[in-house]
């Protein structure tokens, strides 16, 4: 009973259109009925609105502007099969005069109505007369949606509420070991109480469960906090000593209408003293023009959440956030934005302890009516992945109010599907399977100099959304490696960063989660090196080492005469003069030509690979500058002796 729930529930503005008479025509009984209609249309009184326009209707005579209103009252009374035949009227008889909203609220009917065919058909109308809509653009790129609906399908168990009765029940929260909800089964009302936008009494609180007293019996709440006017949708901190709730806009027992003649929905706050709820006050950022309503805290109960259509709202209802501050003060209302919010209804948000949001909407697409969404919470709102998560909990009628303890793996929510108990009955479910609300994949990499190659130790691995937040640091190992894990639903860039190195970063776009490398290769951004500084030292390269009476350069050497090459085109300003030597082995002459033609050797090589031969100088010191002992007449082993066949890059300029 969205019937009864949209009543009260989510009494949102949106637009009234009218008729315009020309002052000379004379005004016939049945334009009369309908203009009282209007009247009671415009107050929300829609029960009584579509009495007066069926009378009219059956007197034969209809305009455009009577149809949308008409069907607007069976809809949002989510009467969809009625509201489903005057849509269609209106847009068979008044083609041009049909407005992008009614084309969407005409294919929500069908949708509810199981006819999907004619709905999406319906849908791409309203694709056709309107731009910029969030609705219809995650339509076209969600066309879809029904197999992805499918996918989510089929992961909760759904049974009943004990305690529904014939009336309407909804808007369970978690209290103490049980639930408040809301209810009109014994509001002791006479009809002059009751609600003119269903007929339907007004709704109270009631707890079950909740305390010795509640066990296994459902109780009503205080007169402090039940009227004879409207309480539901409520929410209790952990300590369960404060309660948010939603009440009708009353000032000392009477209603308070806006400059409309509309009764608005306000947010106000219970304190329990002495076993008894009292001290109701309203919350500051309510309205007389606007409707707040449906509260839920955060984990840490430092944000409120809430539904309104305040100034700021994109659709006929949005979700938004408040920031609970100490000695009872808030900070400023502040939108979730158009990732979440549509133009149409967003409403009755609930947060899980993992900071999951869930919602019900019309806007995002769904099997009809309203739909139960998720989606995980994180500081940017940027790319954020909406999902419906599926039957049966979701249905072609309105489902909402949704809660879940993700301990447990169970939950509660209403809906006003056939074969309940009555016009809204609560559910209750238990989780079988996650829905995967997050696409997660692993990024793996080295982070090495790019020009010797070796590893970098410490390096700082950073994490950067595309609104430059960094949500995440990483340090590499011994072996200069790194592992991060990453939220593939956006895109983030991942950026190295090293002392002495210029950062470097790669960006990760959306992707299918599948694991990926991201090697780094940093180059220093100076060389801080001065006059007879060894660059293979500094650069951390492995020494150039020859072969026994030879000065060719070895293949292995040359990929670290590359690095050399490497650095010196980096720094073109860079200087170096190349200093070879020989083992002892040999006479001291012969030693001297040969370190002599080692050191030309390295030079032409590198003037082969473009360095220009006046950056370069050479000198061969034979085997005047041995590294270790063995010198002539010292008995070595091959190895030692190798270790002064060598070459080094002196720095020069």
């Amino acid at each position: 009973m969205l019937k009864k729930l949209h009543a009260i529930i989510l009494i949102f503005a949106f637009l009234i259109c009218g008729f315009n008479y020309a002052q000379e025509k004379p005004i016939s009984k049945e334009e009369k009925l309908a203009t009282k209609g209007d009247g009671n249309y415009d107050k929300y009184s829609f029960s009584p609105a579509i009495d007066i326009y069926k009378r009219v209707l059956d007197k034969g005579y209809v305009s455009s502007s009577l149809l949308k209103k008409l069907g607007d009252s069976y809809y949002f009374n989510a009467n969809y099969q009625e509201a489903a035949q005057i849509y269609k009227k209106l847009v068979d008889e008044y083609p041009k005069e049909v407005s992008p909203e009614h084309y969407f609220r005409y294919s929500q009917t069908l949708k509810s109505l199981g006819d999907y065919e004619m709905s999406n058909s319906v849908m791409d109308k309203f694709i056709e007369v309107t731009s910029e809509d969030v609705r219809a653009n995650r339509f076209k790129n969600e066309r879809n949606y029904i197999e992805e609906i499918k996918k989510n399908s089929g992961r909760y168990k759904i049974k009943p509420f004990e305690y529904n009765t014939m009336f309407s029940e909804f808007a369970p929260s978690f209290y103490k070991e049980g639930l408040i909800f809301s209810s009109d089964r014994d509001t002791g009302n006479f009809a002059r109480y009751r609600h003119t936008w269903n007929a339907k009494d007004f709704l109270d609180l009631y707890k079950v469960n909740a305390d010795s007293v509640s066990f296994s019996k459902v109780i009503k709440f205080n007169e402090n906090v039940n009227t004879r006017w409207h309480e539901s949708t409520s929410v209790t901190t952990k300590d369960g000593e404060t309660m948010y709730f939603t009440r009708n806009n009353i000032r000392d027992g009477k209603y308070v209408r806006d400059e409309k003649g509309v009764v608005r929905l306000k947010l106000f706050k219970a304190k329990l003293i002495d076993g008894e709820w009292d001290r109701v006050v309203e919350l500051p950022f309510n309205s007389d023009n606007y409707s707040t309503a449906h509260p839920v805290l955060s984990p840490d109960e430092k944000t409120l959440y809430f539904a309104s259509d305040m100034p700021g709202t994109r659709g006929e209802s949005d979700i938004f956030k408040v920031e609970v501050k100490e000695f009872g003060e808030y900070g400023n209302p502040v939108n979730l934005g158009d990732v979440i919010n549509t133009e149409a209804r967003e409403t009755f948000p609930f947060i899980s302890k993992d900071s999951v949001l869930y919602f019900s909407s019309d806007g995002h697409p769904g099997l009809g009516g309203l739909d139960i969404f998720a989606v995980k919470l994180r500081k940017s709102n940027r790319n954020q992945h909406i999902q419906n998560i599926g039957r049966p909990v979701n249905s072609n009628m309105d489902d909402f109010t949704f809660i879940f303890n993700s301990d447990t793996k169970e939950g509660y929510f209403a809906s006003n599907r056939e074969r309940g108990s009555g016009a809204d009955d609560i559910y209750r479910f238990i989780e079988e399977e996650p829905l995967k609300l997050e696409c997660l994949q692993k990024i793996t990499g080295t982070v090495r100099d790019k020009i010797s190659n070796e590893v970098l130790v410490g390096a700082t691995v950073k994490v950067i959304d595309i609104d430059n937040n960094e949500i995440l640091t990483v340090i590499t190992d011994n072996n200069g490696d790194y592992s991060l894990t990453l939220d593939c639903n956006q895109g983030n860039f991942v950026r190295a960063v090293v002392e002495g190195y210029i950062p470097f970063e790669e960006y990760i776009g959306k992707s299918d989660g599948k694991p990926k490398i991201i090697d780094f290769y940093l180059e220093r951004d100076k060389v801080t090196a001065g006059y007879g500084d060894d660059l293979a030292k500094l650069l951390q390269l492995s020494t150039i080492y020859f072969d026994f009476d030879k000065y060719d350069i070895r293949s292995d050497s040359k990929i670290e005469v590359e690095k050399v090459i490497a650095a010196m085109e980096k720094y073109p300003s860079l200087k170096i003069k190349v200093n070879s030597h020989t083992d002892s082995r040999g006479k001291d002459s012969y030693n001297l030509w040969l370190s002599q033609k080692r050191a030309e050797a390295t030079t032409a090589y590198m003037v082969s690979k473009g360095i220009s031969a006046d950056r370069l100088e050479e000198q061969g010191y034979g085997e005047t500058k041995l590294i270790n002992n063995c010198a002539n007449g010292v008995r070595c082993k091959g190895k030692d002796h190798e270790l002064n066949r060598r070459s080094e890059f002196i720095i020069l300029k």
